[in-house]
């Protein structure tokens, strides 16, 4: 059983910067697609991003897309979100996920097996 940890959320005001990570357990990581998804009050879980198994495929929703950097740590079996230029309507509660299946082209929630306990992004206009 894969378990997963998200930190970095916080406060932060609009245009600023935060670093989300996501810790896993497991010794199979690198064969796993991850992705990041986010959750405002009284809306669905969206997606955000998703990477391969190695890194060498990102895919972004289009309202994050030059903004956010998704990417991964095989070594350290850990993910991470860079959020750039952050807006109040990045506000959300953000979820890592992972699977197995490594070619990262997995960008519905349903998809994904397992995920982390979530972590609060506020964005202050």
């Amino acid at each position: 059983q894969v378990q997963l940890v998200e930190s970095g959320g916080g406060l932060v005001q609009a245009g600023g910067s935060l670093r989300l990570s996501c810790a896993a357990s497991g010794r199979t990581f690198s064969s796993n697609a991850m992705g990041w998804f986010r959750q405002a009050p009284g809306k669905e879980r969206e997606f955000v991003a998703t990477i391969s198994g190695s890194g060498s495929y990102s895919y972004y929703a289009d309202s994050v897309k030059g903004r956010f950097t998704i990417s991964r740590d095989n070594a350290k079996n850990t993910m991470f979100l860079q959020m750039n230029s952050l807006k109040s309507e990045d506000t959300a509660v953000y979820y890592c996920a992972g699977r197995a299946g490594s070619s990262g082209r997995y960008y519905q929630k349903d998809e994904y097996n397992y995920w982390g306990q979530g972590t609060q992004v506020t964005v202050s206009s």
